[in-house]
């Protein structure tokens, strides 16, 4: 008869690893991947979601990690696992990604093979001893894992996270949370408005009682990537335009006035080894990032297509604040100025979008005031006081300047009954990483050692047991 689960009686020690072993979380990103140790404050391994594939003797190579992506190997090609919706579509690459994540920073390197590593002169006795055992240790034999997830990850992709860390990985317990649930435990909050605006999308997530409200949850790909692309147009329709020449082409530079053209010399791959066009549009996305941080901005109060109370356009109003210098890889600078409150004004404003026949306007429905109006309409009238007044901004793409400050203008004027208050932290560190410290507090916490799906639960009652425990 099939042992009932229960979720108020605690595995044995023996199951999940007991008190003295440190859970692991996982937060992959469609960006960033981000993993660590339970109760520490920032994840150890921060590595590219992206990896390098590269042509070798047995065919494809691939790499991981930061030095990989970034360095201009002859032919090499850009690859991602994880789709533009946070979606896996490439399982066997996924894994490896996240097990590089794991082994390269976190859990020590397994000892190698007595029989094969030189170190033993006979190996007959060796081979007698070793029959039936396994040629090579799991990564996580002695490490409960605890994994984060989107808030639209499908059934079948839940199970697979599940068996990727039981069977391929050897973990004795595990556990799946939402990314909107942990960032608002990270906020300290059990009930909340998760707005999430990561690279590839913007999701909204509601939050109560620890519990997301799934008819509530939404995404759009308004977000990160799309503000890049916004920046590729505005700087292609400049008169003149604005170059994006990434820092491996430019050989040396010489420093030019504001506006002039760039004096660069440049390098050539020999022929047939150049890299793959995927490789310099990461490399751009670089300078574009870099570019978000420094010069971007969110124009507020009222909308930069609107009035203000002088009569006048905030159009206007924009092109006499102070501009923002930057200066390109190959040595081309200028000032900006209105232009740096266009590219994001789309994202609450869609009149505002630049568009050409590979990047369509986006949909009303798509803003970000829209998307909160949606997802506050699906859940219940008598908690969405409570939602407004804990209002949580999360995401690298929310350390745009002004950003905070423009959302809480257009949710106050969309409910001006509620009290708004929004919530963001204030460290770089703790935005861009908030669902994994959310996880981190989680899987720290001694009550929720009662919580983990052991390693023999998962064997008595398959992957389908996710979906019965990780509400």
């Amino acid at each position: 008869m099939t042992a009932t689960l229960s979720n108020t009686t605690a595995p044995n020690t023996a199951d999940y690893g007991g008190d003295e072993i440190s859970a692991l979380v996982l937060d992959p990103g469609y960006s960033v991947t981000r993993g660590g140790f339970a109760g520490e404050d920032v994840p150890k391994s921060v590595i590219p979601s992206f990896y390098g594939i590269v042509p070798s003797v047995n065919g494809l190579k691939h790499l991981y990690g930061e030095n990989a992506v970034h360095t201009p190997l002859p032919n090499i090609e850009i690859g991602n696992p994880v789709s533009q919706n946070g979606v896996v579509e490439d399982w066997d690459t996924a894994t490896q990604l996240w097990e590089y994540a794991i082994t390269s920073r976190l859990t020590n390197t397994k000892p190698s093979n007595p029989l094969t590593n030189g170190l033993n002169d006979k190996t007959d006795d060796l081979k007698q001893e070793m029959e039936g055992v396994e040629t090579q240790e799991r990564p996580l034999d002695e490490n409960p894992l605890l994994m984060s997830e989107t808030g639209w990850n499908t059934g079948k992709g839940r199970e697979k996270l599940i068996e990727i860390a039981m069977e391929n990985w050897g973990s004795p317990a595990f556990w799946l949370a939402r990314s909107g649930v942990l960032s608002a435990f990270s906020a300290g909050k059990a009930s909340a408005l998760v707005i999430d605006v990561g690279a590839a999308s913007t999701s909204i997530t509601p939050v109560h009682d620890g519990l997301m409200l799934k008819k509530g949850t939404l995404r759009c790909p308004l977000a990160g990537n799309y503000i890049s692309d916004q920046l590729r147009l505005i700087f292609s329709t400049s008169q003149p335009s604005v170059p994006l020449t990434p820092h491996y082409l430019i050989n040396s530079k010489t420093p030019v006035d504001a506006g002039a053209p760039s004096q660069a010399s440049y390098r050539n791959s020999p022929l047939g080894t150049e890299p793959h066009p995927s490789f310099r549009a990461l490399q751009e996305e670089r300078i574009l990032t870099e570019f978000k941080e420094s010069v971007v901005a969110v124009w507020s109060p009222g909308r930069l297509g609107g009035h203000n109370q002088h009569g006048g356009t905030n159009l206007d109003s924009a092109r006499t604040q102070n501009a923002r210098p930057f200066e390109m890889p190959d040595g081309y600078n200028q000032l900006f100025g209105v232009e740096r409150y266009r590219a994001t004004e789309s994202l609450f404003d869609v009149k505002m979008a630049l568009s050409d026949a590979s990047h369509p306007t986006p949909t009303p429905n798509q803003t970000l005031p829209q998307m909160i109006a949606q997802s506050l309409s699906q859940i219940d009238v008598d908690i969405r006081p409570h939602l407004l007044s804990n209002v949580v901004v999360v995401g690298g793409s929310s350390l745009i300047y002004g950003f905070n400050e423009r959302l809480k203008q257009e949710l106050e004027a969309m409910y001006p009954g509620p009290r708004v208050r929004i919530f963001s932290p204030g460290s770089v560190v703790e935005r861009k990483f908030s669902s994994w410290i959310g996880g981190s507090i989680l899987a720290s916490l001694g009550t929720f050692h009662q919580m983990w799906i052991s390693k023999k639960e998962y064997d008595e009652h398959g992957p389908g047991i996710v979906e019965k425990r990780c509400k």
